[in-house]
């Protein structure tokens, strides 16, 4: 080896050992997570932008591009604008906002950070919650020249609901206001009294500058009455939650079942608090099973003990079933099991909620089918009062009743925000349109079980020798729905069927004679309709309903109410102006002069039938013809 290719192979070495030295150095730092919020111009994205600079995480050709975009947008004073590290969308920096969630990462000496930028718009406040869910600590930031707004408020609302112990109120742009110490101090007197207001006990103010760098990585000659630490020292110092999620007790959700072989099968997971050790009893829920563990495995091996935020698999010394959204708990600590909580939504889509109506919610590793009642009140941000409301629009907040399909296992969110805390699901755009927090299971849902039958639906159904179904007609009133479910009943009873039919306006004059013609009691009318039909299958009958039926996601709720394959879906499809034309109960003159609200195909919408089991165009085929064609296909 010559002297040159000597030397070069020890810089090598040297510049490996100081990139192992880095790697073992920071692997081993604690992470925090926090998120900047406030109004719109309040400057987050500056903030956030100081933050990677003076912790120099901002590479070269980076650095480069970053002053050549300032001087594009005039920044004046300095060579760079710092909120172009962060509004990477095209639209925020041409309109100066943050609309989408922005994440990065920077690290000092003593922690590394993920810091979330969140919008200050009201209509991005779902992007603020969503960064807000997985934070530990809220910067919430207020201009010192406008005070506390609305949008100040309503995220520090949000973040205390959401569970965000610490909170920094950082009194920005301090020098645009001279750092006069009055206004900052009449300033945090006010926000004090709203924290207080809301059950904010505590919170760290500091006056700061980020785009001068004021009290941000070193305190500033400009503020001398300020006592306190820089914004980045606190960050650096504060007190993380891991240490409290350890001291809670074991809860582990199902993330996947782990068998790579006919040898091995665990569960696979992360700890969403406590610890656990091989030999601990545990309950597996809902089912309650216990079992003891045998293993802890990891991708580095098998472990003595693991801790809350660590993903495992776990082993069991008992083949006992298990799958995707269990929960497994120390068998003398489980968590609660229940299908009926008071919850308090933050609803995030244009189209407001409908009570009632099925939707998919996400909590932890389950997902599970769900339908809010009306809310109980909705929340003014601003006065904190208690306002009525019969649905929740863009941005709103109220508490209300959830109602599951199946009970699941849960926590309250304050006390575990993993098992506490879910989002809803629209289940025809699959669009996420809220999120939510389990306040408390409802006493009625721990005082109702499920009571074992010795007679079974299968008995019922052989006593009739017929196989039980549900012929679920929908369509336009007047479209033919009545007249043909009649026809069939006939037919089937003449082939010594057990049948019943269920028609929509004879139901509405006894079992729903309560409910009016609005999207929520259209929705409550068909799922009291299903409930019924179930029943009816469960004693072994073929069920007939007519009714408009107009929403497929309330068609869809009946469907999975059955066991698969009895439910038949038949759409009666007539051309709108046909139904309107035969008019048989004076419905749709009503409706077009106003006296009838919420009528189907005049004022309120149909979803017709995607892909029925029967399709029945009444213009090609008499009644008659559409009853054999349904007999035909019900009993070939």
């Amino acid at each position: 080896m010559s002297e040159i290719q000597e030397s070069s192979y020890k810089v090598d070495s040297l510049i490996a050992q100081d990139i192992d030295a880095y790697l073992v150095k920071h692997q081993h730092k604690s992470l925090l997570r926090f998120i900047t919020c406030g109004s719109v111009d309040d400057g987050k994205s500056t903030l956030i932008g100081r933050l990677l600079y003076d912790s120099k995480m901002i590479f070269e050709d980076q650095l480069a591009a970053l002053e050549a975009d300032s001087k594009k947008v005039g920044t004046q004073g300095q060579n760079i604008d710092f909120a172009l590290l962060v509004d990477g969308l095209a639209a925020e920096r041409e309109q100066g906002i943050t609309i989408d969630v922005a994440y990065r990462f920077f690290a000092t000496e003593k922690r590394k950070f993920i810091v979330a930028d969140t919008p200050g718009h009201e209509q991005y406040t779902r992007n603020m919650v969503t960064g807000a869910s997985t934070a530990d600590l809220a910067v919430i930031l207020i201009d010192a020249r406008k005070g506390v707004l609305t949008q100040t408020r309503r995220h520090s609302y949000l973040a205390h609901l959401i569970g965000i112990r610490h909170i920094v109120l950082a009194v920005n742009k301090m020098d645009l206001i001279g750092y006069d110490q009055d206004k900052y101090d009449a300033i945090v007197a006010e926000y004090r009294k709203f924290a207080a207001s809301i059950g904010i006990k505590q919170f760290t103010p500091m006056p700061i500058s980020g785009y001068m760098g004021d009290n941000i990585t070193t305190r500033s000659e400009n503020t001398p009455w300020y006592t306190g630490v820089p914004l980045v020292e606190f960050l650096e110092t504060v007190e993380l939650d891991v240490t409290a999620d350890q001291a809670k007790p074991f809860r582990l959700p199902v993330q996947w079942v782990n068998r790579p072989n006919l040898d091995f099968r665990g569960f696979a997971g992360q700890l969403a608090s406590g610890v656990v050790k091989p030999g601990d009893e545990v309950r597996l829920l809902p089912s309650g099973k216990t079992s003891k563990i045998t293993r802890i495995v990891s991708f580095d091996g098998d472990l003595d003990q693991a801790v809350a935020g660590q993903s495992v698999t776990l082993c069991f010394a008992d083949e006992i079933d298990c799958s995707r959204g269990d929960v497994i708990t120390p068998a003398d600590a489980p968590v609660q099991v229940a299908d009926q909580f008071e919850a308090t939504i933050v609803w995030m889509s244009d189209e407001a909620m409908t009570p009632g109506r099925a939707y998919w919610i996400k909590l932890g590793t389950q997902t599970v089918s769900a339908s809010f009642q009306a809310p109980k009140y909705q929340v003014n941000v601003n006065t904190l009062e208690h306002a009525a409301a019969k649905t929740l629009e863009l941005n709103s907040i109220g508490v209300t009743t959830l109602i599951t399909d199946r009970s699941i296992p849960f926590e309250p969110y304050e006390q575990n925000r993993e098992l506490g805390g879910f989002i809803i699901i629209d289940k025809m755009t699959n669009a996420t349109v809220g999120a939510g927090m389990l306040n408390f299971s409802l006493r009625r849902s721990q005082n109702v079980h499920w009571q074992p039958l010795d007679v079974s639906r299968e008995t019922h159904a052989n006593l009739k020798n017929q196989k039980p179904a549900v012929l679920w007609f929908t369509g336009f009133s007047g479209a033919g729905k009545s007249t043909i479910a009649n026809l069939v009943e006939k037919r089937l009873v003449r082939m010594n069927r057990h049948t019943f039919l269920l028609d929509g306006d004879n139901v509405r004059h006894g079992l729903n004679k309560d409910l009016g013609f609005t999207e929520a009691d259209r929705i409550e009318n068909i799922r009291r309709v299903g409930e019924v039909a179930k029943l009816m299958t469960d004693a072994g009958l073929i069920v007939i309903t007519a009714f408009i039926s107009p929403f497929r996601s309330e068609r869809e709720m009946v469907r999975k109410m059955m066991a698969p394959g009895e439910f038949i879906e038949i759409f009666i499809d007539t051309a709108l102006v046909e139904a309107e034309r035969r008019d048989v109960k004076g419905l749709y003159k009503k409706a077009r002069s106003g006296e009838l609200k919420n009528f189907t195909g005049i004022d309120s919408p149909y979803e017709a039938p995607e892909d029925p089991e029967i399709h029945i165009n009444t213009a090609k085929m008499t009644p008659e013809q559409a009853a054999d064609l349904i007999i035909e296909r019900l009993i070939p």
